[in-house]
């Protein structure tokens, strides 16, 4: 049985190497490290294949019974801590989370750590920028059972805390690869992936594309879309055809649309 410790100091180190992962995508890196928050967060990451370095509670919201039973699912030591009320509100985002939070070994993300079938169906999003964006993204990744999600030149990394947030969780239930642009179009090329890009010229509406081989649907920014390196290389360019006054959606949403499609070609 893991020995519980106890933290009640907001100067103690630990507090304070929480908040430089939460705030810090340089420190998280740096150190292979991140922080997640909340139990479901918790049982996502572990279904995952993530392996938690330290189990943090506040008893008042969680019982210790409670996190002997989640550490006990486990066949490796780690830490556990109970923490005060004080500390609790200080390193949680939400004081309407369970009272749960951990420290987890971050996961190499290469593209070569891919594992793809032979009509796989993938997600590329190019330089997302915003955390709700990404984790609503990874939502529709999560939902539609898509093979893997890339992205391409990253602003940040996967495991800042509101994208995990955004994503319900989803950040660890997808497979997912991180590269630039020009390393995810060979890496799709050289599986034989066709490329279709969302983009607003030489594009055809994307329910007259046939998604049932190995496609990756690959989606930009709503400010400046996809770079050009996209659509020179793309397979088909393609468009959502749109009826109002504007001439693009969120970019979560037309992901959706596009997948969906995908999906309904496949037979679900």
């Amino acid at each position: 049985m893991n020995e519980i410790k106890e933290i009640s100091s907001l100067q103690n180190p630990l507090v304070k190497k929480i908040l430089v992962l939460k705030d810090k995508s340089r420190e998280r890196k740096k150190e292979g490290l991140f922080v997640l928050e909340g139990q479901r967060e918790l049982e996502l990451a572990l279904k995952g294949g993530y392996t938690v370095a330290t189990l943090l509670f506040h008893n008042a919201l969680i019982s210790k019974e409670e996190i002997l039973q989640i550490t006990s699912q486990l066949d490796y030591q780690i830490d556990l801590i109970s923490v005060s009320k004080e500390v609790y509100q200080k390193i949680a985002y939400r004081e309407t989370t369970e009272g749960l939070m951990a420290i987890v070994h971050s996961k190499s993300h290469g593209l070569d750590k891919l594992q793809l079938k032979d009509n796989s169906l993938i997600l590329v999003a190019e330089a997302p920028e915003k955390p709700g964006n990404i984790g609503a993204l990874l939502r529709t990744a999560d939902a539609a059972n898509l093979d893997a999600v890339i992205i391409a030149n990253p602003k940040g990394d996967v495991y800042n805390p509101n994208i995990i947030r955004s994503s319900v969780g989803c950040v660890f239930t997808n497979q997912i690869a991180i590269g630039s642009t020009s390393e995810v179009i060979e890496f799709l090329k050289s599986q034989n992936i066709d490329m279709y890009c969302a983009a607003l010229t030489a594009s055809e509406s994307y329910t007259k594309i046939d998604f049932k081989k190995a496609a990756a649907i690959v989606v930009g920014t709503e400010a400046t879309g996809l770079t050009q390196e996209w659509l020179d290389n793309s397979t088909q360019n393609i468009i959502i055809p749109m009826r109002g006054e504007i001439d693009s959606m969120n970019v979560s949403v037309s992901a959706a649309i596009v997948i969906f499609e995908a999906l309904r070609q496949r037979g679900f």
